[in-house]
Parts: structure tokens; sequence; C-alpha cells
């Protein structure tokens, strides 16, 4: 294989581990048309009198069983491709299975290991034994030139690093690979928040009431969209205004985030509004659950209704606005931690550098005094 050929077959990998099909949507989707609206609507009552063909939601899964059912479809694709080593990614996938990590983690790492196999195996490598430090240098230039950002260059690097560890401590792969640091560094950039007056025209603009309860959920509670979307109904204490995590989605550390007025409206309103057999929170029709790729399509038409595409914001941006507002209105870092679910207080620094009233009150007052000073000397 030349390595001309290399980009279009590892964007083929990208699209074997992305696929990912989603139900259609809930009726009251703006997609949906009126005329079909209603005539869909005509058969509700209808299902009452056909016995033994009411369809019933099923029992939700068990973490366990999720992680079984995401490797098996993981292990599925994998079979699919036609990259070296095949054997040692699925025993590696397997070990990670093991170790209970998240079926997303098990889906990304197989999809990064198998598009640097795939790159070691252009230069006409076939066997786990023969990769060298020369690999991984030339794919992370390969990566680069391929315009990935640098935090996506250091992430795909410390994935293979760590495949590269696990297959060194196994004797299989030279311990000359990873002798020398191999690192790609990264700008230590400030998270991005949606400016307040942009938060108020999003919200005006919402007119259904699934997506009002989604947005709301996530800008009021800093929920990251995985666990929202992971949410079961039981989870929910509308008494105590307050929503149970009980994994994390990115450190599985357990936390309790808190509704406010605004939010626990707008999850009223859905949970009277949503079919009550269902067992999680959000889902689509023909689906359990709602996927990313909903919930996304759902929160870049309320930004296009609220003209808001040009300036980019993306769903996580929510969390961060949560996370700004909060520092803004006096909470402390260690409670924001708590609440943002971080377990290091360094994460939760970043929001400091971002909004910090305390230093710039002090700016203002400072800056207001040398102007008043120089407008002093010039007259």
């Amino acid at each position: 294989m030349t390595q001309d050929a290399l980009s279009p077959k590892c964007d083929s990998l990208q699209e074997v581990f992305n696929t990912d099909t989603d139900g259609f949507d809930y009726t009251e989707d703006s997609l949906v048309p009126p005329a079909l609206e209603t005539t869909l609507q005509t058969f509700v009552p209808c299902e009452a009198y056909i016995g033994g063909f009411e369809e019933q939601e099923p029992k939700p899964l068990t973490p366990q069983e999720v992680r079984d059912q995401a490797l098996q479809k993981a292990l599925a694709k994998l079979a699919a491709l036609e990259v070296p080593a095949k054997e040692h990614i699925e025993q590696y996938a397997r070990d990670q299975h093991r170790r209970t990590c998240q079926p997303n983690t098990i889906r990304q790492t197989l999809r990064i290991i198998s598009n640097f196999m795939s790159f070691v195996g252009s230069s006409g490598k076939e066997h786990l034994e023969q990769i060298s430090r020369g690999d991984l240098t030339a794919w992370i230039e390969h990566d680069q030139d391929q315009g990935l950002k640098p935090a996506t260059v250091r992430f795909r690097l410390s994935t293979v690093k760590a495949f590269v560890r696990y297959f060194e401590a196994k004797e299989m792969v030279s311990p000359t690979v990873l002798a020398k640091r191999l690192k790609v560094k990264v700008p230590d950039s400030l998270p991005r928040a949606m400016d307040a007056e942009d938060v108020r025209q999003l919200l005006s603009v919402i007119d259904t009431v699934r997506d009002r309860a989604m947005i709301t959920v996530l800008l009021r509670t800093g929920m990251r969209i995985g666990e929202l979307l992971n949410t079961l109904v039981s989870e929910i204490n509308l008494n105590e205004r307050r929503i149970e995590i009980y994994e994390a989605e990115k450190n599985r550390i357990g936390r309790v985030v808190y509704l406010s007025d605004d939010a626990l409206e707008a999850l009223r309103a859905w949970l009277k509004k949503r079919d009550p057999a269902r067992a999680y929170l959000f889902y689509s029709r023909g689906r359990s659950t709602m996927t990313y790729t909903t919930a996304r399509s759902r929160f870049v038409k309320c930004c296009e209704k609220a003209d808001l595409l040009h300036k980019g914001y993306s769903l996580h941006c929510l969390r961060h606005t949560f996370a700004t507002e909060l520092l803004n209105a006096g909470m402390s870092l260690p409670c924001l931690q708590q609440l943002l679910g971080h377990s290091s207080i360094q994460m939760t620094l970043r929001y400091a550098r971002l909004s910090d009233k305390t230093r710039e009150e002090e700016y203002f007052r400072a800056m207001s005094r040398i102007e008043k000073e120089q407008h002093d000397d010039i007259h």
C-alpha cells in the first residue's frame, strides 16, 4: 500500500467506527410535516384495539450489559477491516473491557489504533513486532499534515502509546519505541462560554418542549451531554430539585446536580409531554435513547433560528457557560468543582482565568485611576 492511498483508507476507518443510525425523531420535531403528524396521531387511539401489537419499552440495560453490547459491535466493525495485527487490537480491546472502560473509550481506541496500524501497514509492515519509533513520529506528522488540532493529535498519540506499552510489557514490542519521551505540545486555551446576550437569544427562540428541556437542563446543571442522554427518569427528583448522576461519563465519579427555577419548569413541561412508558428522559422514535447526533442536530437548529450559527457554539459550550456564570455570581471554586464533577481542581481553575469578577473590578478601578492621573497631567 502506498502513502498516497492512505488517506482514503483512514477516512473509511473513521466511517466504519463512527457509524450510528438513529431512529425517527420525536413527533414534535419541525421536520415532520403537519399533514403526516396529523395522520400519525389519528392512529394512536386505534392501538388499544389491536391486541398483542403494543410496542413495549425494553428494560434499560445494566452498565455491564451496555459494555458487553458495545464491545461486540466494535469487534464486529474491526473484523470487517483489513489492518495488520488485527488479533492484537482485539486482544487489547478485550483487556479494556475487562478493566470496565467506558464503551465510548473502547470504540475510540479501536478506531485510533486501527488507523495507526493501517498507517504502519502502508509502509509494508504486517506484524506488531515491526513497529518502530519512526512509525509513531511519522504518524504524528501525518495527522498534523491532515490539519488535526494539536489536542486531537495528542489524544490519538496517548491512545497508541498505551497500546504499545501493553504489548511492550508482553515483550512483543521493542522497549526502544517509547524509550525517549514523545509528546505533542498543546496550547492551554480558555474554555468557550456563550455571551450572556446570546444565551438570552437562544432561549427566546426554542419553541419545542423537548428542546427547551434539554438545552435548559444542560445550561443550568453543567451536565455533559452524554450524562444527560443516559439519564433515567428514576434518577430525577423534582421535589428536591436534583438529578443524581451515578457514574459520570468521563471520569466515572458520581455526583448530584441541581435544577434552577427555569430548568425545573422546562423539565416538568417535558415530563408531562413525553411517553411515560419510556425509561430514559430523552429518546427518539424507534430508539430507547437519543443519540448525540440527534441532540447536536436539535441544538444547531436552535442556534440557526437564533442567528448564532456564525458563533460556532457547541453543546459543550453550555457546560462552560454554566461554570462561568456561577463564578461570576460568586460561587467558590471547590463548590463548582463538585458540581462539574472534576477530579482535579486544576480543571476548574481554567474558568477562573476566563471569568474573575474580583480581578476585573480591580483592573477597571486601577485603570480609572491611571486615566484620571493622565488626564490631570494633560490639563
